[in-house]
């Protein structure tokens, strides 16, 4: 088992996204398991790093503990690059890959290949990958990274009682849309609001909330369009909100929307299913994994036509949203929850640190190849479950690591 571990973020931890919750979880769960986490949190700009970024990240490795173990957020890792290879010589070094930073929205084509690049020569120094779903481990794979280097762990979601009112149709006033994502360009919010301009004529009020203070003009751009487009008395931009008031939000919500260029997972759409909350979104990156289609309408990434033809069908009957909520309720009981989810990443981490051989681990049962299995009580949850055959199932290769799969299996940065 691994006890000593470093974590490598870009800036402060505590950040409300969701690669910055997820990694919190992670380390607080592992702090709970008695394992030592020190957090580093890195100065300097990301993912294109500056000589700040580089110094902070020289110095993270250079002062590693001996016998530790050092984790690298995928969107710090650019600034490892001159100082990777060392530090693998030294100890143990993995990365927790949320998604290919190449596919961030906005980037030029030169910079998407350049930082691309980048990325894939430093997958290939680490010792292990943990990717947080199973179309990530795809896209690692596609880069040529070897199997056995590469683990899933998925995020975990809280799981409230469904008596509290959430995901129930209201039945009077406008439909309550909900939107919950940072805004920036990969998330767009532009195309989100397009698509509502064009279903005006139907009964709507949306709420978004998250960050503003990020990219102040991807914010600035979105607000101009809301105002040209006549929408402003429809849409409230909430900047970021305590938990209890976006708890109160979730209860209010009749529809859950995002329109993302691309998505690592989307612990967002989980979020949604667990308080019985439907969805109508983009098919973008691990989408179609993480959402059962009893419980969304997804439509492809920038298709405005097809996005407002959807929120048309499904704000303008009633009987199409409580089909999809149904779908979303039934859907809770295959969620992950957070203790468990964390085991799971636990058992990545050692496995990609002990290097197993993981034929012999299948041999003994350790992975059915479907389902998720319980977690032991007072112990690790075994290295185990996978994605639901169909339901973006990594392609078969021996010495992959499956670790910590749902049934039905997606830096929301």
């Amino acid at each position: 088992m691994t006890d000593r571990i470093v974590f490598a973020v870009p800036g402060a931890l505590a950040q409300r996204t969701g690669g910055y919750l997820y990694a919190q979880r992670v380390v607080d769960g592992l702090r709970a398991m008695g394992r030592e986490v020190r957090v580093a949190e890195l100065a300097g700009c990301f993912p294109q790093a500056d000589e700040a970024a580089r110094a902070a990240a020289e110095a993270t490795l250079a002062t590693a503990p001996p016998g530790s173990v050092v984790v690298i957020d995928g969107l710090a890792l650019p600034a490892f690059n001159r100082s990777l290879v060392r530090a693998t010589e030294r100890l143990p070094v993995l990365g927790f890959i949320h998604h290919p930073l190449a596919l961030e929205t906005g980037l030029s084509v030169g910079a998407a290949a350049r930082l691309g690049a980048i990325e894939t020569a430093l997958w290939s120094r680490l010792d292990g990958l943990i990717c947080a779903s199973p179309a990530t481990a795809r896209e690692v794979l596609a880069a040529g990274i070897l199997p056995g280097r590469i683990a899933v762990a998925e995020p975990g979601v809280d799981v409230p009682p469904l008596d509290v009112g959430a995901g129930k149709e209201r039945g009077e006033g406008p439909v309550r849309l909900l939107c919950v994502a940072t805004i920036t360009p990969r998330k767009n919010h532009q195309m989100l609001v397009q698509a509502l301009a064009r279903v005006r004529s139907t009964d709507w009020r949306l709420d978004c909330v998250g960050s503003l203070d990020r990219d102040p003009a991807t914010v600035a751009s979105l607000r101009r369009s809301i105002d040209s487009l006549g929408l402003a008395d429809r849409i409230t931009l909430h900047g970021e909100q305590p938990d209890a008031w976006l708890a109160r939000a979730w209860q209010e919500a009749d529809l859950f929307v995002l329109a993302s260029d691309h998505e690592g997972y989307g612990m967002v759409y989980t979020e949604a299913l667990a308080r019985g909350v439907p969805i109508v979104a983009t098919n973008a990156g691990a989408t179609p994994d993480t959402i059962p289609a009893s419980a969304c309408r997804l439509v492809p990434p920038r298709d405005v036509a097809a996005f407002a033809a959807v929120l048309q069908a499904v704000i303008g009957s009633a009987e199409q949203r409580q089909i999809l909520r149904a779908g979303a309720r039934q859907a809770r009981a295959t969620l992950v929850p957070w203790p468990s989810a964390v085991w799971r990443w636990a058992n990545a981490l050692d496995r990609l640190v002990e290097r197993a051989p993981i034929g012999a681990e299948l041999a003994r049962g350790g992975w059915s190849g479907a389902g998720a299995s319980e977690p032991v009580r007072g112990g690790p949850e075994p290295v185990g479950g996978g994605p639901e055959p169909g339901r973006g199932a990594l392609p078969a290769a021996p010495g992959l690591v499956p670790s910590g799969a749902r049934l039905n299996s997606e830096h929301a940065r």
